[in-house]
């Protein structure tokens, strides 16, 4: 494919058509024509919604496995694209998202929303380390790490600015 940021109508088959590539493509989120990013990581918010009220440890473990769910995901369905890392593969952001949102869940509404931008300017930003991981690791695993060291970033500097503040 030359075209990294364009799905054929056979590669949106082959997301749509798969247990993995539904994953991969965040349930249809990452199948958005334009900045497919920032749809994965708004549609991350839907399932985040119910994954709050889980005890610490338990959403520690859900976020794990959304992971490893992850590094499988997203390798076969970038195999199956021919593309080690698609646009369209978004289920990073989702992993990445419920990262930075680990400080919201103990904070006022608006923290959800700074840690949506946060993970967001990390993500697209990609400072060192993460520009790194995302040019250095390829398959599934590579399509994950960048967007999980991101979210920790992101949760890092929510972290502290919670702290900071009366809600800490």
């Amino acid at each position: 494919m030359s075209d990294k940021k364009i799905l054929t109508p056979e590669q949106r088959r082959v997301l749509t058509s798969s247990f993995a590539g539904w994953i991969a493509c965040g349930f249809g989120s990452g199948l958005a024509p334009k900045a497919q990013g920032t749809f994965g990581s708004l549609a991350a918010l839907l399932p985040w919604l119910l994954l709050r009220h889980l005890p610490l440890p338990l959403y520690a473990l859900v976020i794990v496995l959304a992971f490893a769910l992850g590094v499988w995901a997203c390798n076969v369905a970038g195999r199956a694209l021919g593309v080690d890392d698609h646009r369209s593969l978004v289920w990073d952001e989702f992993v990445g998202q419920w990262i930075a949102l680990v400080p919201a869940l103990f904070a006022p509404w608006w923290a959800v929303l700074a840690g949506f931008v946060l993970f967001r300017l990390f993500d697209v930003a990609k400072p060192w380390p993460i520009g790194w991981l995302d040019r250095r690791l390829k398959g599934g695993l590579g399509v994950m790490v960048d967007d999980a060291v991101a979210g920790v970033f992101a949760a890092i500097v929510l972290g502290v600015g919670l702290s900071l503040t009366a809600w800490g």
